[in-house]
């Protein structure tokens, strides 16, 4: 069942043949990567901030982690997650699927360089069934990104 808001946001936008329903959850990393037939890192998860009262987006791969003093500098708050059941309200998808493509308005939306590195990328595509794949640059035009930031530890492929 795909997400009727996100196949017309992405196909307005050129990018509606990208989306795959699959059979199985992708609720999580793990469970994404599997049913895709990709790595952990290629998966592209959508988290959701609070920053100065509001919600905000950001897309990073799949075996980043948000590091708090990064996070502070871009953003001039520690990182708060929107509580789990207040995603769907504030966002507009439910925890699964969260994902960067028709998000309620007025949302900034930012990409994290973590992902830069992948020929290709697998974010949800609204609910926990669904996946996009795009191009980081493809990424970057369909979820009309405020652009790329520099927040996440742990995946970067030569590690001290």
């Amino acid at each position: 069942m795909i997400n009727e808001t996100v196949y017309k946001w992405l196909s307005d936008r050129g990018f509606g043949d990208r989306i795959t329903e699959h059979k199985e959850t992708i609720d999580t990393v793990e469970h994404a990567a599997q049913q895709i037939g990709c790595s952990e890192a290629e998966i592209a998860k959508t988290l959701s901030f609070i920053v100065d009262g509001e919600p905000v987006i950001v897309v990073m791969a799949g075996d980043g982690r948000v590091n708090s003093s990064k996070f502070k500098a871009k953003f001039h708050n520690k990182p708060s997650m929107v509580p789990r059941d207040s995603v769907e309200e504030l966002i507009g998808f439910a925890p699964g699927g969260v994902c960067p493509f028709g998000a309620k308005e007025g949302i900034p939306i930012w990409l994290d360089v973590s992902m830069k590195r992948f020929d290709i990328v697998h974010p949800a595509g609204g609910n926990e069934f669904t996946s996009v794949s795009l191009t980081p640059d493809e990424l970057e035009k369909a979820s009309g990104a405020l652009g790329w930031c520099d927040v996440c530890k742990g995946w970067e492929e030569e590690s001290d």
